[in-house]
């Protein structure tokens, strides 16, 4: 399962430098599948192909968030999701609406950081 911030974040930032993968910006910034992975290239749903250092809308404008495709609940990292153990006011949470396996979030691991 993917992590998730919530509305109650008081944007203090603590979260951002400690993911492994590089899924947490700050409210309003664009990401990339590139940012802190060795991806060139996306396969997405529906088999289009996009380049990984092209830049994507922001999941929120308001607060720090969580691009789930590159979250692995820092899977292959740390024992435990880093973003939820700096978090000052507990809003980093398990995402309901991306459930996965220890095996899925091991997968995406090695898919994220493999050339």
């Amino acid at each position: 399962m993917a992590i998730i911030i919530t509305d109650e974040c008081i944007n203090c930032g603590a979260c951002e430098p400690e993911c492994p993968n590089t899924a947490i910006y700050e409210g309003g910034e664009e990401w990339k599948w590139s940012d802190g992975t060795e991806l060139k290239e996306v396969t997405l749903e529906g088999g289009v192909l996009m380049d990984a250092n092209k830049a994507q809308n922001p999941v929120s404008d308001e607060f720090f968030y969580i691009v789930p495709g590159k979250c692995t609940e820092c899977t292959g990292f740390h024992e435990e999701p880093q973003c939820a153990a700096v978090c000052p006011v507990d809003c980093c949470v398990d995402d309901p609406d991306f459930v996965e396996t220890k095996d899925e979030l091991i997968t995406k691991k090695e898919w994220l950081h493999t050339e």
